[in-house]
């Protein structure tokens, strides 16, 4: 058996920073033999400047709207940004497969190993079959009209019955509800059997008109259902934030990821916290750029490093960001957030959505027995990540 072996100026192996007298050692197929100290190492060690680092999880992202990028312009607000989605994507699928494939390429080359992917159609069913990452195909469920509720679950059930004969190692499968806005409680009841034991995930408090809806019935919502010719008459204000009015659809699944939470509050933290079941886990994933690019607003990350939420990190889509890249997320945040640790961000980044996808067994850390990747942060300023920084897979 041949070995490669690891050396930098830190060592990240999924929990702490490791300082360069640590060498990381894997089998030529990338599997994790152990971490070892350097005088104990022997010959053949490969040096690289900066952080090694447990390949990356985006925990967030949207795959097959990759043909949209740069399509709807910054700052509409989170409703027009809705609205565009759905009447603009549709183009000729062969320029919907290259964009799909070229979006893949460019988060394999930003260092990310798994990806959380929002899917509304099988067309990225072809570029997953080649293999080349480890997806958890989150179907996506939506319908506001109580009455469309079983045509809607039956379009997603396909679906879903098509990504459940893709066999890739590694990638798994459930559905899950859009976003508390565009989800009946009679589309809820029929899908929510198929929480079980799973990963589930849903947008969730992405603009201030999302709580104003269920808190009173009011906000830019409204607007978006006049503006599609839906009918809302049927929606009676719960009197409680979003989050505090859906929170309970969602016991069934082992692990639920809330995306973007831009607006989430102290009381919608503590509720979740007192909500959760037995071996149920929450985590919150932070899609910065996104929210940057669509509201021009920023989640309250103080808040949650408060309250010690579990953490992950998304990218989102390219009808809503720059680019495909953890790293360029870890720095917006860190860019706002100067005083986080890079301990903490490489853990959001890697071991913490390899447990919110269920796949720490093989990923998230240099755990001997586990393959997730390795890649090289490099160009730090004074050993931290800043804007200048770079990302560049090494195994």
């Amino acid at each position: 058996m041949s070995y490669q072996k690891f050396k930098a100026d830190y060592l990240f192996d999924g929990y702490q920073l490791l300082d360069h007298q640590n060498v990381l050692i894997t089998d030529e197929h990338g599997k994790v033999i152990e971490i070892i100290d350097e005088k104990n190492a022997g010959d053949d060690i490969q040096l690289f400047y900066g952080i090694l680092s447990p390949g990356f999880i985006n925990c967030h992202c949207h795959l097959e709207l990759s043909h949209m990028k740069g399509l709807i312009p910054e700052k509409t607000g989170l409703v027009d940004f809705v609205f565009s989605v759905v009447t603009q994507r549709h183009f000729p699928e062969d320029e919907i497969l290259d964009a799909i494939a070229t979006a893949e390429d460019e988060m394999i080359a930003n260092g990310i190993v798994a990806v959380g992917d929002i899917c509304n159609n099988t067309l990225t069913l072809h570029q997953k079959t080649k293999q080349r990452n480890i997806y958890y195909n989150f179907i996506e469920v939506s319908g506001w009209l109580p009455q469309v509720a079983q045509q809607r679950f039956e379009r997603s059930k396909t679906c879903y019955d098509a990504f459940s004969r893709l066999q890739t190692p590694g990638s798994q499968l459930s559905l899950a509800p859009h976003a508390p806005y565009s989800v009946s409680n009679e589309l809820w009841e029929l899908m929510n059997p198929y929480f079980q034991n799973k990963t589930t995930t849903i947008h969730n408090q992405e603009t201030s008109f999302e709580d104003n809806l269920f808190i009173n019935g009011s906000g830019d919502f409204i607007r978006m259902y006049n503006k599609m010719n839906l009918d809302h008459s049927f929606f009676q204000p719960t009197g409680k934030s979003s989050l505090q009015s859906y929170a309970n659809k969602l016991s069934n699944a082992k692990q639920v990821i809330f995306v973007h939470n831009t607006f989430t509050q102290k009381s919608d933290i503590e509720f979740l916290a007192a909500q959760s079941q037995h071996n149920q886990q929450f985590f919150y994933c932070l899609c910065v750029n996104a929210n940057a690019y669509i509201e021009n607003a920023f989640p309250p990350i103080s808040l949650f490093l408060e309250h010690q939420c579990n953490m992950v990190i998304g990218t989102d889509s390219l009808a809503s960001n720059w680019s495909l890249s953890i790293l360029d997320e870890m720095k917006t945040i860190k860019k706002y957030h100067p005083n986080i640790a890079e301990t903490e961000l490489l853990k959001w980044a890697t071991l913490n959505g390899a447990k919110a996808l269920q796949m720490d067994n093989v990923l998230g850390s240099f755990k001997k027995g586990k393959r997730p990747g390795v890649v090289l942060i490099e160009n730090l300023e004074n050993n931290k990540i800043g804007s200048n920084a770079t990302i560049k897979k090494v195994a």
